[in-house]
């Protein structure tokens, strides 16, 4: 059969019409960019977050739009190196082209990336680096985890109500440490109590000893700690009891890091009596929680437990989603921090959780918590809520 110049114009077209329509549509890839700690002395919390990442990923995949897909590209810090983590956002953006950038354990490598993310305009999802001061150092941060101010400034208020007239701060000498014994300070003399000194130990290989006999030498009634977590909070806790400080009547408060769900076996009943204050505890009986909590431990095994900031890594992703099916994985880094920068999530395991427009932080209950056995466990007990604390930081620091 032969075709006119018309005709055989139309047959061409009808027949690429037709290939086409057999070979399946490409699907829309999204590319997410994880910076952890996965390696070196410090990775245990690292390996958590990736954890809950994960976990969501698999959990959800089937809440993706149709034709998308998501791709995890993960990248090691090696630890508190902010030279590295910074390369490393910058390749993630320029070479591999992640849409969204995540993670983090360390605030120092999280101020690093953060102008790599303003100049590619890439949303930065923080994971758990708590110093309070990171998101303001890119238009294009949102942080999930929480603040080391919205943990401890609590808690000082909480301890002066005790009756307890004197402290000592104890402290890992970076950010995150500077801002525990800030905002535990503040909350706390403006309570009526008094600071008897403070310490700062320091980050790498620390010894917790000759810092504790100062504090037993000092006689206070409370003292207040902040450290990184994981083995950190191990080893200060085994400090404790060899320096005696329990037998001197000391009260111990911190943040969740001190007593980590994940580590209270390894500290046994020194960890008992302990109070501390943060945004969640697997003792939780949300049924947000307890859905998460048997989901962790299908993927992960009974004994597994999952830490604070695997949580926020759940959370994380569950915001990535949210912003992915909105968008039906289309959108600009400017779109993504627009449906970011107004999220809430009525269902974290953490109870609800929002971000606060104006700062890009969260805003979430904070637990008073109590470190006990329960059914021949140790658990850290929530016993008090304060409800939908905001970064107290930058309540009482406006930008200029």
């Amino acid at each position: 059969m032969r075709f006119g110049k018309i005709g055989g114009t139309v047959a061409v077209a009808a027949a690429g019409l037709l290939a086409a329509l057999a070979v399946p549509a490409q699907a829309q890839t999204v590319k997410v960019g994880v910076i952890l700690t996965y390696s070196g002395p410090n990775a245990q919390p690292g390996l958590e977050v990736d954890k809950g990442i994960a976990l969501y990923v698999k959990e959800h995949a089937k809440d993706l739009p149709p034709g998308v897909k998501l791709e995890l590209v993960r990248r090691d810090d090696q630890g508190a190196n902010p030279e590295i983590a910074k390369r490393l956002a910058q390749e993630l953006v320029t070479r591999d082209h992640v849409q969204f950038l995540c993670g983090v354990i360390w605030s120092p490598n999280a101020i690093a990336i953060a102008p790599v993310a303003t100049a590619a305009k890439v949303p930065f999802v923080i994971m758990n680096a708590s110093t309070a001061s990171i998101t303001r150092r890119s238009p294009y941060i949102v942080r999930v985890s929480w603040t080391v101010w919205q943990d401890a400034y609590p808690l000082g208020t909480w301890a002066a109500k005790q009756g307890w007239k004197t402290a000592y701060t104890i402290v890992s000498d970076y950010a995150p440490g500077f801002d525990g014994e800030a905002a535990f300070t503040k909350a706390f003399t403006a309570a009526g109590g008094h600071i008897a000194g403070s310490l700062r130990v320091p980050l790498k290989n620390p010894d917790f000893v000759p810092f504790l006999q100062r504090i037993k030498d000092a006689k206070p009634d409370v003292a207040f700690n902040f450290n990184p977590g994981g083995k950190q909070s191990s080893a200060f806790m085994k400090a404790w009891r060899d320096v005696g400080l329990k037998d001197a009547k000391v009260a111990l408060v911190g943040t969740p890091d001190l007593v980590t769900d994940n580590e209270l076996w390894n500290m046994g009943d020194e960890a008992k009596g302990v109070v501390t204050s943060g945004p969640y505890s697997i003792a939780s009986t949300r049924p947000a929680n307890k859905a998460f909590l048997a989901a962790w431990h299908r993927a992960y095994g009974q004994d597994s437990l999952p830490i604070s900031a695997s949580v926020a890594a759940w959370d994380g992703m569950t915001a990535m989603y949210d912003v992915i099916k909105e968008t039906k994985g289309k959108f600009t880094g400017d779109q993504a921090m627009a449906i970011l920068s107004h999220w809430r999530n009525p269902n974290s395991p953490r109870g609800l959780i929002a971000i606060d427009p104006k700062t890009r932080d969260i805003v979430q209950n904070i637990y008073i918590r109590r470190t006990q056995r329960v059914d021949g466990h140790l658990e850290n007990v929530e016993f008090e809520t304060i409800p939908q604390v905001k970064d107290p930081w930058k309540e009482l620091n406006p930008p200029k």
